[in-house]
């Protein structure tokens, strides 16, 4: 069978060619058996937690199969509406449903005999939480909850006091979030202590990684250098889905479904990484409001020279040093300092105490923001990407 490039890598759905099967440093099975094992065991809540775009969905769906996951994102469920009417909507049960019964009236006849005659009587029920358990236990299904995070934080507490009783009902539960983020509402609540299995998925390695590529261009009749592919696991960042983009480009690029056994070689990996960048567009609307920072009122921001000659304040070289060789999903301030300080030509370089309130400033800006400006986070004293998308597009994509 000719397999096309569109149906060996696809960044945006299950991978059915280039799915690659992982296993954490801490246990000697893989991802699968460790979800399969843990929707076995009945009463228990699963938690999975792992680096944006690196296949926590995808896991869920090779394991449990996309006709039988009922996604959701914390975003769709609000204070206002109740969570298991959320729920109902969603896979189609009816909220408000009609059940016409039969029943016989006594009375008495003209006879003066009592005579019993058939009248239509309509009932209304609403669908409760009871009722959305069954009809999941009914179908097979497993609730998928994704990106817990974006609920509000009154929410995450509500849903998780839903889930405590639910689960004792057999009803099968997945919460996936993100690392750094407050979890506490699944995994520090005592309620669900002894009945959360907890998953945690490790970024992925560049070995990993370059598996993806080798195995699609073999699939495509291709073999890859190793070193194209080292190369572009490196700017994949941990993201299986950035990967299956960029070799999708890639044979783009090549022509690789109307030419046989095209010549690859690393001058093309350019031109597949800004085109890459084409697909991130939203993300250029991100940069630009992190990169302006908050309102000046007036005063006017002290610029820094860097090495191209161009001035920049503190913000965009905030942004600058995190895009800068080589790609890391998590950086210290000591080393982001490291960087300011090699691109500034300047004698008057920032000081830590400087870097820190730029970086307080801009995640406030991320914070009172809608959740697509939410990129990184800054905790510890570390930054953390929270998107690998957002810092491919600072590294490829037009900022201007």
């Amino acid at each position: 069978m000719n397999l096309k490039s569109n149906e060996v890598f696809i960044p945006g759905a299950f991978p059915k060619y280039t799915y690659i099967s992982r296993q954490s440093s801490e246990f000697d099975i893989s991802y699968e058996v460790r979800l399969t094992q843990s929707l076995h065991t009945v009463g228990f809540l699963t938690s999975i937690i792992g680096p944006s775009k690196t296949g926590k969905t995808v896991l869920c769906e090779k394991v449990i199969g996309t006709e039988k996951m009922k996604s959701f994102s914390g975003s769709d469920f609000k204070e206002t509406e109740d969570f298991w009417v959320t729920i109902a909507r969603r896979v189609g049960l009816p909220l408000e449903s009609e059940q016409t019964e039969q029943k016989t009236m006594q009375g008495q006849g003209l006879s003066g005999t009592r005579e019993g005659r058939a009248s239509a009587v309509t009932e209304k029920y609403h669908s409760n939480k009871d009722k959305v358990i069954q009809y999941f236990i009914e179908n097979d299904w497993v609730l998928v909850l994704d990106d817990f995070h974006y609920a509000s934080p009154n929410m995450q507490m509500e849903i998780a006091y839903q889930l405590k009783d639910a689960i004792r009902k057999y009803f099968k539960t997945v919460v996936i979030s993100l690392p750094h983020r407050s979890d506490d509402a699944i995994r520090k609540n005592s309620d669900l202590s002894g009945r959360l299995n907890l998953i945690n998925i490790e970024p992925w390695n560049t070995k990993e990684l370059r598996e993806i590529a080798v195995t699609g261009f073999d699939k495509l009749g291709l073999h890859i250098d190793s070193s194209i592919a080292n190369d572009m696991a490196q700017e994949s960042l941990s993201s299986p889905q950035l990967m299956q983009s960029i070799c999708l480009n890639l044979c783009f690029l090549l022509d690789i479904d109307n030419i046989d056994k095209p010549k690859l070689d690393s001058s093309m990996l350019k031109k597949a990484y800004e085109m890459t960048s084409l697909n991130l567009l939203s993300y250029k609307e991100v940069a630009r409001k992190l990169k302006s920072g908050p309102n000046p009122r007036g005063q006017k921001r002290k610029t820094y020279t860097i090495n191209s000659g161009n001035q920049v304040d503190m913000y965009e070289l905030l942004l600058k040093a995190i895009s800068v060789d080589p790609p890391k999903v998590s950086l210290s301030i000591d080393e982001i300092k490291r960087r300011m300080d090699a691109m500034v030509s300047d004698a008057d370089k920032p000081d830590r105490k400087k870097i820190k309130t730029t970086i307080d400033q801009v995640q406030s800006i991320m914070q009172t923001s809608e959740p697509m400006y939410q990129v990184f986070e800054y905790k510890d004293d570390k930054v953390y990407i929270l998107e690998p998308l957002f810092l491919f597009y600072l590294r490829w994509g037009r900022l201007d």
